[in-house]
């Protein structure tokens, strides 16, 4: 863990606060003057700054401006005496974080602590992710959670991925099957080429068939010119075909044919065209009691079939996801991802979640947006959701680490940084909630 630096000219006050910081388990540092504290700053970068405002040489306020400078985003809080509280209020406009009026107490100090590094561990966090969205990389694993029905998925995608053999995922609306289907194709020697998504529901009935195969000019009415089909386009890559079940039956004829060809003819033309593609099916029903789908189409499909589970089914999950949608949304508004007070913790796991996934989605922008969670509409029986005080503080402690160890990829050393938690201590509660590390490794 990155260190906080302590500044301060009175030698009993730094020694009493080493004391105070080594108990409650963070790493400080303490320097006399304001001068030592920048040279080491050249070396370590702090996680907090705590300074006084009078100091021999550079005072607290000429410090707090030449970091503000370096780094806006860096805590720096402030020991103020009485007569120092106005400038201590400035320097809060001109970017301090927080200032504490001496005399003060130890609980006081190490609480406003945590809660600045907390704001950093975020701070860095988003500027990753931010990052990332620009680079347009992927904003960690697609396949987020850790419930039994997540760790299964997980090791299904990975056995099937990098195989010809076409896929059917089945899920309801919202619970990530587009997701899976990119996991499928980005984990495969196919990644190279294009993934090509197809919402066979959205488009118009007499115009699915040149969308998907293709046509030639002066094939029908206003075919002004030769148009490449969503096939041909995915030629080496992945076709995924979303809401499969909408498909119109003649357009269900031409893709039983062409699965099992392995070639299309472009509408108006007699020229096979040889195709190397995967296809990936999804669907929200279940088409063996579909009348409108044909059930040959549906066993050639039917290779490898992969079941999503709702939000409802793996509700242990949702903490985490939050947090990551939260990171994500933050990045994207640039505003701080605040911490989830646990009140709306528990609305969250109150909630029953029809729109699974992109509910909870939407939710975390909201919060990122509006500053509150909005929009949850629980049907459940109040009395149901009284809990104890003390089995709310273990329900959110295990949320905190369960979100530290997803965001470090299993990492036990970053984890204890993110949580300023001695090792020990770590894997007590951890044994506690029945965490283990090898299912938060980084996919």
């Amino acid at each position: 863990m990155n260190p906080v630096f302590f500044i301060d000219d009175e030698y009993d006050l730094r020694v009493a606060n080493e004391q105070t910081f080594e108990l409650a388990d963070i790493n400080a540092q303490f320097f006399a003057d304001a001068e030592s504290a920048l040279v080491a700053m050249q070396t370590t970068l702090p996680a907090v700054v705590i300074t006084d405002i009078r100091l021999p040489g550079i005072s607290g306020q000429q410090l707090l401006t030449t970091l503000v400078k370096k780094d806006p985003s860096l805590p720096v809080i402030l020991i103020t005496g009485h007569g120092d509280i106005s400038m201590a209020v400035q320097a809060i406009q001109d970017g301090a974080y927080d200032f504490i009026e001496k005399p003060f107490s130890s609980d006081r100090l190490i609480e406003t602590t945590r809660k600045a590094i907390e704001k950093r561990h975020l701070t860095i966090e988003n500027r990753r992710l931010k990052q990332a969205l620009k680079s347009k990389e992927t904003l960690g694993p697609r396949i987020i959670g850790n419930t039994p029905s997540m760790v299964e998925l997980r090791k299904m995608v990975a056995q099937v991925a990098d195989t010809q053999a076409d896929i059917l995922l089945f899920g309801k609306t919202g619970t990530g099957k587009e997701l899976v289907a990119r996991s499928l194709h980005e984990q495969s020697q196919r990644r190279v080429n294009n993934f090509v998504a197809v919402n066979c529901g959205a488009v118009p009935e007499n115009l699915i068939e040149s969308e998907l195969f293709g046509h030639e000019k002066g094939a029908f009415t206003g075919a002004d010119s030769r148009r490449i089909g969503k096939f041909e386009y995915a030629q080496g890559g992945t076709l995924f075909l979303d809401e499969i079940e909408s498909m119109p039956l003649q357009a269900q004829i031409r893709l039983l044919r062409i699965l099992q060809e392995r070639s299309l003819e472009r509408v108006g033309s007699n020229t096979p065209i040889e195709l190397d593609i995967r296809v990936i099916a999804a669907t929200k029903v279940d088409l063996t009691r579909s009348p409108d789908f044909r059930q040959d189409l549906y066993y050639r499909l039917n290779v490898v079939t992969i079941n999503l589970p709702s939000l409802e089914q793996r509700k242990q999950d949702i903490p985490i996801l939050f947090h990551h949608f939260l990171l994500v949304a933050a990045a994207r508004y640039g505003k701080a991802a605040p911490a989830l007070p646990a009140n709306d913790l528990q609305a969250l796991l109150a909630h029953n979640w029809p729109g699974n996934v992109r509910e909870l989605r939407n939710a975390a922008e909201r919060f990122i947006l509006l500053g509150s969670l909005t929009g949850l509409n629980n049907d459940n029986d109040p009395c149901e959701l009284s809990l104890s005080l003390s089995a709310q503080v273990e329900a959110f402690e295990k949320t905190l680490i369960e979100q530290a160890l997803e965001v470090n990829g299993g990492s036990i050393k970053d984890s204890m940084r993110t949580l300023n938690l001695a090792r020990k201590t770590l894997y007590d509660k951890m044994q506690k909630h029945g965490l283990e590390k090898k299912n938060y490794k980084g996919e």
